[in-house]
C-alpha cells in the first residue's frame, strides 16, 4: 500500500517466531531470515505493545518427517485434521534452535506465547493449532486488553504469518502484514499464493516505513 499508517492505543505488533532455527544455519531455515531482525527491533520501537510467539515442539512431534518413517522433509501427509506439511525437526523445547535470536531485542515485549507444544497437532496460526479448534489463548489476551488491530512480522510470511493474519480476520480483529518485515519459505510458490489470499480477505501489506 502506500500512505502512511496511523498508530492507535488499540494496536499490538505480534512478532512470530523469530528463532534461530528459522534462520540460515538453523534446522528449517527461511531465506534471509535473519536479514529482518534489524527491521523488527526499529519497528518493535514504534509501538507501545509488543507480543512475541515461539515455535515449541516436543521432540516427536507428529509434524516432524522423523515421526514418519520412509517420509522426507517437504512431503505431504494426512493426519487427523487434514494435509500436513513434514517439516524437518525444529524448534525443539529447550534447545538452541527454539531460542530467539540473540539479536531480537525487544525487551518491552508483555508475552511470550508459546505455540505447536501439542505432540499430535501443528501450529502456524498464532490463534489456533492446526486443527482450527485449539486455541492458544491469544484472541481471548487481545480483547481482554481491548486491542482491536494487530500488526504482523516475523516468519515465515507463507505459513505462519499468513495463517494468524487469517485467523485474526475471522475473528474479528483487523490485521496489517509488515511485508519487509517478513520472509519465505516459497515452497512450490507458497509466497505468491499468500500474497493472493491476503488481497482476498482484505489484509493489508504494509512495509515497515509506513508504519508509526
Amino acid at each position: 500500500m502506500s500512505g502512511r499508517i496511523r498508530l492507535e492505543a488499540e494496536d499490538a505488533l505480534v512478532v512470530v517466531d523469530l528463532q534461530n532455527d528459522f534462520c540460515p544455519g538453523g534446522a528449517l531455515a527461511v531465506p534471509g531470515g535473519d536479514e529482518i531482525v534489524p527491521a523488527v527491533n526499529a519497528l518493535a520501537r514504534r509501538f507501545e505493545h509488543v507480543i512475541l510467539t515461539q515455535d515449541w515442539h516436543p521432540a516427536d512431534h507428529r509434524s516432524f518427517a522423523s515421526a514418519h518413517p520412509g517420509r522426507r522433509p517437504y512431503e505431504t501427509v494426512e493426519l487427523d485434521y487434514g494435509p500436513q506439511v513434514l517439516w524437518p525437526d525444529h524448534c525443539v523445547q529447550d534447545t538452541a534452535g527454539a531460542a530467539f535470536r540473540s539479536d531480537l531485542d525487544i525487551p518491552r515485549a508483555e508475552l511470550v506465547l508459546r505455540k505447536g507444544f501439542h505432540r499430535r497437532i501443528d501450529s502456524y496460526s498464532v490463534f489456533f493449532e492446526n486443527d482450527r479448534r485449539t486455541p492458544t489463548g491469544l484472541g481471548g489476551y487481545l480483547r481482554e486488553r481491548g486491542f482491536s488491530r494487530i500488526f504482523l512480522a516475523g516468519l515465515a510470511f507463507d505459513f505462519c504469518v499468513l495463517w494468524s493474519a487469517e485467523d485474526a480476520v475471522r475473528h474479528g480483529f483487523e490485521a496489517v502484514v509488515v511485508e519487509d518485515a517478513c520472509r519465505s519459505i516459497d515452497l512450490d510458490g507458497s509466497a505468491a499464493e499468500a500474497r493472493r489470499r491476503l488481497d482476498a480477505i482484505g489484509v493489508l501489506r504494509a512495509a515497515a516505513a509506513e508504519i508509526g
